[in-house]
């Protein structure tokens, strides 16, 4: 099967040209004659997403997690971490054992793959607990780390690296081949360096829910982007951060950089009021709030932030390589994140506005436009 597409992402650059095809595998890329238009690039891979479609995957079920697949699939994903917001310990463990059963059943139907569980939490800052419930928050408990990895796929977890055992317990984790990354927190630039010196790999939403940048104190956002190591996942929707500061880290960072959606229940959903943890979000169809005004979680898709970064003044094909190539990076997952023979083809067709035409997830159509 050829793809029909003029040219396709390849090693970071537009290559000009069809892409075949074969028992859900790319065999050739470059193909004479190209199609008639549009771009195939690999598929974007969310690695922070609370929820969507009105979804809330702390509290999901099985059918939960197969209508926000079918959901994220028409935005261009073919791939997802489930992120489990502060909870409690019981009710963690219950929604990993739904995300193991899900993920099976979402593989089995040709859906956007679970890649693994987020925690985003417990072991976060009170004085940054963002749309967090305070009351859940604690401080790093080795003992009770090790029982929510053991309850199902934990592939990534949010720490705040200046809590009491934090930097100990990064180095637990990490031999478990958990991704940390540091979040919600007070953390200087000194304590942020220790922490990725450790072997945290990523910092969670840059400029949002921890310690300002200052001239003298640039805290986890300054060491973050210089530090050749650590990838940098931002929040590209116009609202967490600025157009021209989500541009700024990619002009720090580069290649590093991570676009995630932070996404909530009310992304791909109406306007109205919806859960987090339990927890009332307002969704106004371009901002979620709890009734405070604190920002819960996003509403864009990935699709749509590829597009801000590229008005923001990215290349195409950098974008698109911040939304696939750098989150399978980051999760250490080389079956996704790029277009080559031999490799899955977990693909997104875009038009040349940058709108999802198709998805492809193991060379099935998961989407069509």
């Amino acid at each position: 099967m050829k793809l029909g597409v003029s040219a396709a992402l390849v090693d970071g650059k537009l290559l000009p040209g069809d892409v075949r095809i074969e028992d859900g595998v790319v065999r050739e890329v470059g193909v004479t004659p190209a199609g008639d238009g549009g771009i195939a690039a690999p598929g974007f891979v969310d690695a922070h997403i609370n929820g969507c479609a009105g979804v809330d995957f702390l509290d999901a079920g099985p059918d939960g997690y197969r209508r926000a697949a079918e959901a994220l699939a028409g935005t261009g994903v073919v791939a997802f971490q489930p992120t489990l917001v502060s909870a409690p310990p019981e009710r963690c463990r219950e929604a990993l054992a739904t995300a193991a059963a899900a993920r099976a059943q979402l593989e089995r139907a040709g859906l956007p793959r679970i890649v693994g569980v987020h925690l985003e939490g417990p072991f976060l800052s009170p004085s940054w607990p963002g749309a967090h419930d305070p009351a859940h928050l604690r401080e790093p408990d080795p003992e009770l780390a090790s029982e929510l990895c053991a309850a199902g796929p934990v592939a990534t977890m949010t720490l705040a690296p200046e809590l009491p055992g934090a930097l100990e317990l990064i180095d637990e984790l990490t031999s478990l081949g958990v991704v940390v990354s540091c979040g919600h927190s007070d953390a200087d630039a000194a304590l942020a360096h220790a922490a990725f010196d450790r072997g945290a790999r990523a910092i969670t939403h840059i400029y949002n829910a921890h310690r300002r940048w200052q001239a003298r104190d640039p805290g986890l956002a300054g060491a973050a982007l210089v530090h050749p190591a650590v990838f940098v996942q931002v929040i590209a929707d116009g609202v967490h951060v600025a157009p021209e500061v989500a541009y700024a880290a990619l002009l720090a960072a580069g290649e590093r950089l991570c676009l995630v959606t932070d996404a909530v229940a009310a992304a791909l959903a109406e306007p109205g009021t919806y859960g987090l943890a339990g927890r009332a979000v307002a969704a106004d169809g371009e901002a979620a709030r709890l009734g405070d005004g604190t920002l819960a979680g996003g509403v864009a898709t990935m699709d749509a932030l590829v597009r801000n970064l590229v008005a923001s003044g990215a290349r195409r094909a950098v974008a698109l390589g911040a939304a696939a190539t750098t989150p399978a990076l980051m999760l250490g997952r080389a079956d996704l994140g790029r277009i080559a023979p031999g490799v899955p083809a977990h693909l997104v067709v875009l038009d040349e506005e940058l709108r999802v035409r198709r998805t492809l997830v193991g060379g099935a159509e998961a989407f069509a436009a």
